[in-house]
């Protein structure tokens, strides 16, 4: 392996999707590297990463790396995905709501232990198969919903893109916090020299003394809430849409469940003749 596939983006791919198996080289193996460039990064954040750190904590030469994965992006990848791993089991019940919610929670929690998550930033970074299967499983809470196949896209991308920019803030406290030897909270508690210039503010200084600022919102949980309420509006609107049409083959009224998939036809005589329709 050679340094001149490292902008090889189906280079990518073959680590990814097709690294079982794989032999360890001359004492080093590709789980070693990915698992050690964890432990770095879990420290210093994707800015204290690289090639010749990993291979200083394995006691290797940076060129053998090189062997095994052939750039930094190629790595970054790959530790993506070994930190996310399978999905879990979706929660017993029905529902999207609620199966969605698991699965934001779950990727809220991954970028808790594991912050410099979102900062794997831009749209050419190669999936690997458990990111894949994440994805699959959000996708699945919506599709059936009613939503058109753009709008469960759309959906699952807001709440992914909402959950990076939670954790965002995770990763700029904690590269303060490194450069500083400072804590958040102790830091903003010396800004009273701040503080002394917000009287003249009415509503900053309303909300101050009601304890609206003692008592904070959890950011996340206020957020993934009000989309996942956005989310469910949205879902109600294109149920009743689809209540209001009638059945596509005989054009009879479609009595709708008030939950679970809704449906396109009167009766399954008829969902199986445009069935037989579809195949002929």
């Amino acid at each position: 392996m050679t340094r001149g596939k490292a902008g090889d983006p189906d280079h990518g791919v073959e680590l990814l999707w097709e690294r079982d198996g794989r032999e360890s080289r001359r004492g080093l193996s590709l789980e070693e590297i990915v698992r050690t460039a964890i432990e770095v990064a879990d420290a210093e954040g994707l800015a204290g990463l690289s090639m010749r750190k990993v291979a200083e904590r394995l006691g290797f030469t940076t060129m053998s790396l090189y062997r095994h994965v052939p750039g930094r992006d190629h790595l970054i990848d790959l530790m993506s995905d070994a930190v996310t791993g399978p999905p879990p089991a979706p929660p017993a019940g029905d529902g999207w709501r609620p199966r969605l919610e698991a699965c934001a929670r779950h990727a809220w929690h991954l970028r808790e232990r594991h912050p410099w998550l979102a900062e794997v930033r831009g749209t050419r970074h190669i999936p690997g198969p458990n990111t894949v299967a994440h994805y699959e499983r959000m996708l699945s809470t919506l599709a059936g919903t009613g939503l058109s196949p753009a709008e469960v896209i759309a959906a699952v991308e807001v709440v992914g893109r909402f959950i990076d920019a939670q954790a965002l803030t995770l990763v700029e406290i904690a590269q303060a916090e490194r450069g500083s030897g400072v804590s958040e909270q102790e830091w903003w508690g010396a800004r009273d020299s701040l503080y002394a210039h917000l009287d003249r503010y009415p509503t900053i200084s309303a909300l101050w003394e009601a304890g609206g600022y003692d008592r904070p919102e959890d950011p996340f949980e206020f957020g993934l809430a009000r989309l996942l309420d956005g989310i469910e509006a949205l879902v109600t609107q294109r149920r009743d849409e689809i209540r209001d049409e009638n059945c596509r083959v005989c054009g009879e009224p479609v009595e709708q469940p008030s939950a679970g998939r809704p449906r396109r036809y009167c009766s399954r005589a008829c969902q199986q003749r445009a069935y037989r329709a579809r195949r002929s």
